[in-house]
């Protein structure tokens, strides 16, 4: 993305809420290891070129330790003789006042079922939005690191820094939000999520195009937005690609999010020229008055394992296969919640 062409922004969101969890256990047995260490890593490489071009970078990378990121990458900067100013994000991890904020009610399920038991919690962090990306932007931050917030904020907050947007500014907010949503996947946006792919020209060419470009999304001041990719990249940018990766993960017409709620059934697709696709006339609403949090808690264990039954009778094989399993296994089936066993 830094050196393919053109970027003001380079933006990176790596926290699924698997990672939240896979991060908790690094954490619990390296000390200081909260954080996204891959991103550190990417910083050593593109660091100096970034501040050459005046690239911002903003990524959600910290996890939960966006202090330790942001230590760890003033590290880096120090041994490659570079002085950016970084700025980290927290106040998302809930985890200090969990038994508090379930005590109180302020925390509840979306189901409304059962919360469970508070100390069984190893993670609880709420989605922010963009607007500490603003704050730190405006100050003057070359790179900003944050905890947990939207996957869309990583875009919608350098746009919103860039054009002023106010809090209020609900449609230019939404545009924002739908523009980090198209891109906040990696390739999914440029034929990754496209089940038409064998439309994709040259996309078994290896050491061409069969590697697929990321995508970029060049947003305008009425948020409004240009999705496209880098010239002699893989892939393609067409509107269906952009119209799936907008069918991603959403539950309804309303986008809710910490910033704004997008009308996702207001959305304009538009092919402009190769590759370029423009998205617009994004409608947005005030934004619900809580916020989603994730937590995470150990749910026990489950393991697998495969034989491979070749020749006649494969079905007798498997039964027997099963039943001298269970003769060597200290456990009985009914010892576990579930069994599952598939001839394939």
């Amino acid at each position: 993305m830094v050196d393919g062409g053109p970027i003001d922004v380079l933006t990176g969101d790596w926290l699924a809420e698997l990672t939240m969890l896979i991060l908790s256990r690094i954490r619990a047995k390296h000390p200081g290891g909260g954080f996204a260490r891959t991103f550190v890593g990417q910083m050593e490489q593109v660091m100096g070129t970034c501040l050459d071009r005046g690239i911002k970078v903003v990524s959600n990378a910290g996890g939960l330790d966006p202090g330790g990121c942001a230590d760890a990458v003033a590290e880096v900067a120090d041994r490659l003789g570079l002085s950016p100013t970084i700025a980290y994000i927290d106040g998302d991890d809930l985890m200090p006042r969990i038994t508090e904020l379930a005590e109180s009610g302020a925390l509840q399920s979306f189901t409304g079922g059962e919360l469970g038991d508070p100390s069984r919690f190893l993670t609880a962090n709420a989605y922010l939005g963009c607007f500490g990306i603003v704050d730190a932007l405006t100050k003057g931050a070359d790179i900003v690191i944050t905890g947990r917030v939207t996957d869309a904020a990583v875009t919608c907050g350098p746009a919103a820094w860039h054009h002023g947007w106010q809090r209020t500014d609900f449609d230019q907010l939404a545009g924002g939000v739908v523009a980090g949503h198209i891109i906040e996947c990696s390739a999914q946006a440029t034929g990754g999520n496209y089940s038409f792919f064998h439309e994709i020209e040259g996309r078994n060419e290896v050491g061409g195009r069969a590697r697929f470009g990321f995508p970029w999304a060049e947003v305008a001041a009425d948020g409004s937005c240009v999705i496209g990719k880098h010239e002699g990249t893989g892939g393609v940018v067409n509107v269906e690609t952009v119209t799936s990766q907008l069918l991603y993960e959403i539950g309804g017409p309303e986008y809710l999010g910490p910033d704004v709620t997008a009308r996702f059934d207001t959305i304009e697709v538009e092919r402009v020229d190769r590759d370029r696709v423009r998205v617009f006339g994004v409608k947005g609403q005030a934004p619900p008055s809580t916020l989603k949090v994730a937590m995470n808690e150990l749910g026990g264990f489950r393991n697998s394992f495969t034989v491979a039954l070749t020749g006649l009778d494969v079905d007798e094989k498997a039964a027997f296969a099963q039943a001298a399993f269970w003769d060597a296994c200290p456990y009985g089936p009914d010892d576990f919640e579930s069994i599952e066993s598939r001839v394939v």
